[in-house]
């Protein structure tokens, strides 16, 4: 796995733990679990993009 791809790996794991964290607050932040999935999307997305170029090579 490359460094960047771990990276985005990381960020990931930790929006996802973030997005859980929240979700199980007595009053979650709608607005706060909303930017939390919209970061972890576009990481995932680009996490995608790596491994499709990466597979290009």
């Amino acid at each position: 796995m490359s460094a960047a791809a771990f990276r985005l790996t990381n960020i990931h794991r930790r929006l996802d733990e973030a997005i859980k964290r929240e979700s199980r607050a007595v009053v979650p932040d709608t607005f706060r679990l909303l930017r939390l999935k919209k970061l972890r999307l576009a990481v995932k997305d680009r996490l995608a993009a790596l491994i499709r170029r990466k597979a290009k090579n």
